[in-house]
């Protein structure tokens, strides 16, 4: 149980009897969802990478997720398009060149997460950001990031320089 809730003006305060966690992760996930939604603007690598932090972080299996953006990088769809296991996913750059394609997306984040909580990216997804990018850029969809997830942190391919 939590003992906080946060009232209409934003601020937090102890409810009489507490609140349930699942509660506070229901309605975290709400507004994670809202801040994401059609439409939203993804101004920067920050954006990005927040939003992959949260819903990613705590999976205990690997999972490559793409964010569908338009020409002026509005979001058009959030897709977890591959799982694997704790220490891999096959990623299919056909498949992802096709949901880019049936998404009329001109523009994509690539993101997935190390279950072993270490976000540094290793040789193998430098690897495949390239062989995605390759593939999609045959059909001009720009790769705009890649972000890495895990438990300590998150890393930016493009604030790494790394694209």
């Amino acid at each position: 149980m939590c003992n906080f809730v946060r009232d209409e003006g934003g601020r937090y305060h102890t409810p009489p009897g507490g609140v349930e966690e699942q509660r506070i992760l229901d309605e975290a996930d709400r507004i994670l969802r809202s801040r994401y939604r059609r439409g939203r603007v993804l101004r920067n690598p920050v954006d990005a990478r927040e939003m992959f932090r949260l819903r990613m972080a705590e999976l205990k299996h690997e999972v490559f997720a793409v964010l569908f953006l338009d020409a002026r990088h509005r979001v058009i769809a959030y897709e977890e398009l591959f799982r694997g296991t704790i220490d891999g996913a096959s990623v299919h750059p056909r498949e992802v060149a096709r949901r880019a394609l049936e998404t009329n997306a001109a523009a994509v984040v690539f993101a997935h997460n190390h279950p072993s909580g270490n976000p540094e990216p290793s040789e193998v997804d430098k690897s495949l950001t390239k062989r995605l990018r390759g593939a999609l850029g045959l059909i001009e969809v720009r790769v705009l990031d890649h972000i890495v997830v895990g438990a300590e942190g998150a890393v930016s391919f493009a604030e790494r320089g790394l694209l």
